[in-house]
């Protein structure tokens, strides 16, 4: 929901047909992500699939990526939560709300505040509930329009606006929907039989996650009248829920979705401090700046507050647009990443005999790659800095260590 807008500006309307080419990738990604949990079940992730499998130096490269994911998450989740803000109280600076928002992030992860399982567990339940109010008030609205014939199909395909560049470069965008299934594979120590479970797992939220989107979207964008623009397309979806359900399903969506925005951006806002923290621990970053502990909350104090500093220049710098297109940067490297790591385990394992699996890996890679092309100049150009310091980090990193006694 949060994307949608600008899924739909990019894609000129084809918000449907850019999650479900997404899904493609996705899908493809979520099998290797599936087999590399097989080959490594101790637990996992894009790191150590493809350090384990191809070169600690490649897996290094592809764990520089994933920083880049957890640094901009609470960046984009600034931003948006200050536009929802915005909704209610249109006369507050923007800067000032953008503020706020990385104030209270730190603010609350210096003091360890974190939600716990209970809480997320009712939140999601609670957003699923506002899922199927919107789902029902949307058909009900769709309804009354007596749409039929080519104007049920547009969201997929409007020859009136089609444009193939167009459809990908908002499928760059859309890929960011499917950002987390990943994690999954980092479960593997708490599940029951691995091998079995995580795979499907995976695989099921990715396919879950594509078709729950592509019908959100679809009802939005049959709602809205095309060709009229957002009142602002960063909260779009929101006026969507206003046009089909009124006053009171506008504030309860627009709600519902800060909450949400909120959490998510507490929570990645110190998964990003606590990476920086494993990194300088191990040396690929200086230790006593990035690997230092308070004694009191055990919290990694010097990174919160460096983080707090990257989402509060980048919330007044950034747009949510080429913040989402810098946090898939990162993502679709780490996925390519995996794909190419799974089809070298294939590979390894049995040969020719396993060409429908190295294939399907491969055909991963291929269209992961293609997407990353699709990225904003702007995105791809600040993501190379990023690339760059990376590897510059990396080899200064080796030097040090052949030199350490």
């Amino acid at each position: 929901m949060p994307v949608f807008g600008v899924i739909d500006k990019e894609a000129r309307g084809h918000v449907v047909t850019a999650i479900l080419i997404a899904l493609v990738a996705m899908a493809f990604t979520a099998v290797s992500y599936g087999r590399m949990a097989r080959a490594y079940p101790q637990g996992g992730s894009a790191f150590t699939y493809v350090g384990r499998e191809l070169h600690a130096g490649a897996g290094y490269f592809v764990g520089w990526a994933m920083v880049l994911d957890y640094v901009v998450n609470p960046l984009i989740c600034t931003i948006w939560s200050s536009k929802a803000v915005e909704n209610f109280f249109p006369a507050l600076p923007y800067p000032l709300l953008v503020i706020a928002f990385a104030l209270l992030f730190t603010g609350l992860n210096l003091r360890g505040v974190e939600t716990s399982a209970l809480i997320n567990a009712l939140l999601a339940a609670g957003l699923g509930v506002v899922i199927v109010a919107f789902g029902i008030a949307a058909v009900h609205y769709v309804l009354q329009l007596h749409l039929a014939g080519a104007a049920l199909t547009k969201p997929f395909y409007d020859p009136a606006t089609w444009s193939t560049r167009a459809v990908f470069s908002g499928t760059a965008i859309a890929v960011l929907t499917y950002i987390g299934f990943d994690g999954i594979s980092t479960l593997t120590d708490e599940a029951h039989e691995p091998q079995h479970t995580i795979p499907r797992a995976i695989v099921a939220t990715c396919l879950i996650t594509g078709v729950l989107a592509a019908l959100e979207v679809y009802l939005a964008q049959l709602a809205w009248p095309a060709g009229k623009p957002f009142p602002d397309v960063d909260t779009a979806y929101v006026h969507v829920s206003g046009q089909v359900g009124g006053a009171l399903l506008f504030g309860v969506v627009n709600v519902s979705l800060l909450v949400a925005t909120i959490g998510s951006g507490m929570a990645s806002h110190l998964g990003a401090a606590r990476l920086l923290f494993a990194m300088g621990r191990d040396g690929a970053l200086p230790r006593k700046l990035f690997g230092a502990l308070d004694p009191n909350s055990r919290i990694p104090a010097n990174n919160v507050l460096i983080i707090g500093a990257i989402v509060l220049a980048g919330g007044l710098a950034f747009s949510y647009e080429l913040g989402a297109e810098l946090l898939n940067f990162g993502a679709l490297i780490a996925f390519m990443g995996v794909n190419l790591a799974a089809a070298v385990n294939a590979w390894r394992e049995g040969r020719w005999a396993n060409w429908y699996a190295i294939a399907l890996a491969l055909l991963g890679l291929l269209v992961c790659f293609v997407i990353w092309t699709y990225l904003g100049t702007t995105a791809k150009a600040v993501g190379s800095i990023w690339a760059l310091l990376g590897i510059a980090l990396y080899l200064v990193r080796r030097k040090a260590t052949a030199f350490t006694p």
